[in-house]
């Protein structure tokens, strides 16, 4: 069996034309990006001298603007808002919501802005009456998981890269040969 080289250069070139634009496109289109995640979740048990034993709950969401643009409007809703702190400090309001939910509202978070919100509350509230989505005049913001890890030295990430392409030619090759 012979293989028209002709017709998949044909049918390949627009195909992988148009995943290469919508590359392009997303990676330099100048737009804000917010990504969030928990930064921990904990409870801890406080026993005041000669005082009855306390549980005290606290969570952190990390927002980050990873876009080309600033995110304007953020808003942070929340079903139940109790005591919270951010860091670094910076500008920002909470508003009521009819239905009595409360949102806070922060006016922009410049490109690469990180921040951290805290939060304390007391049982029996629970991580999950708390938060309830991040938003800004662009979109919604993604939620992503992450977990701790360690960070290796940029020459060993190098030379695992290297190894692995080698790999693939090398497969590539061998696929081809047969």
């Amino acid at each position: 069996m012979t293989i028209d080289w002709n017709l998949v250069v044909t049918i390949a070139v627009p195909v992988i034309t148009l995943f290469l634009g919508a590359w392009i496109n997303s990676r330099f289109e100048s737009k804000a990006r917010l990504v969030s995640y928990f930064g921990h979740v904990s409870s801890f048990v406080y026993i005041p001298m000669g005082g009855q034993p306390l549980t005290i709950h606290t969570h952190a969401v990390v927002l980050r603007n990873t876009g080309r643009k600033a995110a304007i409007n953020v808003r942070l809703s929340h079903k139940t808002l109790p005591d919270f702190n951010i860091w670094p400090a910076l500008q920002h309001n909470v508003e009521t919501l009819p239905n009595g939910a409360k949102d806070i509202v922060i006016p922009s978070l410049v490109p690469g802005e990180q921040i951290t919100i805290s939060y304390l509350y007391f049982p029996p509230l629970t991580v999950s009456e708390i938060n309830s989505g991040i938003k800004h005049d662009q979109g919604f913001a993604q939620q992503i998981q992450v977990l701790l890890q360690r960070q290796f030295p940029r020459w060993f990430n190098y030379t695992g890269a290297f190894f692995m392409l080698v790999g693939v030619v090398a497969a590539l090759y061998i696929l081809f040969e047969i």
